[in-house]
């Protein structure tokens, strides 16, 4: 570590990430996500308001953050303002940022009978074929047994 003077607010939210028993990478992450918004304010974080943290907030998201990355940083802008300085008036509107949803990918019928066409043996055609059509996994068919078919039902 460093001999640098520590500012009497760096080291009030360390001590409050401590008591808190947050992880070193965590508290780190932490102090980094608060350094950058205070390069982005250019003032002292004492005189933030909401609207400094929402442009900042779309500053992240305009600026290709991803959205863990955002996330954290509203995890650790929270924390500061809340906890540290006791100013949730300050966050109580900034949002986390939901991941978007990606629909799977489907196949259709015809590349789905190229699939099973392109198996070896009448084995592995099977076994594709009952994975595909009960949507089992991996691990699923191969635990599969005879006595797991119901062969009445045909």
């Amino acid at each position: 570590m460093t001999d640098a003077p520590v500012s009497a607010l760096r080291r009030r939210i360390i001590d409050d990430m401590t008591s808190r028993r947050l992880a070193p990478r965590t508290q780190q992450a932490y102090i980094r996500a608060v350094w950058n918004f205070t390069a982005f304010l250019g003032r002292s974080l004492d005189q933030a308001r909401a609207e400094d943290l929402r442009r900042y907030h779309l500053h992240l998201a305009s600026s290709g953050t991803t959205t863990p990355k955002l996330n954290a940083a509203v995890s650790a802008l929270r924390f500061f303002f809340s906890l540290t300085l006791g100013r949730q008036d300050v966050t109580e509107r900034l949002p986390f940022v939901r991941k978007p949803r990606k629909l799977p990918v489907i196949l259709s019928p015809d590349e789905v009978q190229r699939f099973l066409d392109a198996a070896s043996g009448l084995k592995y055609r099977a076994a594709l074929s009952v994975a595909y059509g009960a949507g089992l996994r991996a691990a699923e068919v191969i635990s599969l047994k005879v006595s797991d078919i119901d062969s009445t039902a045909w």
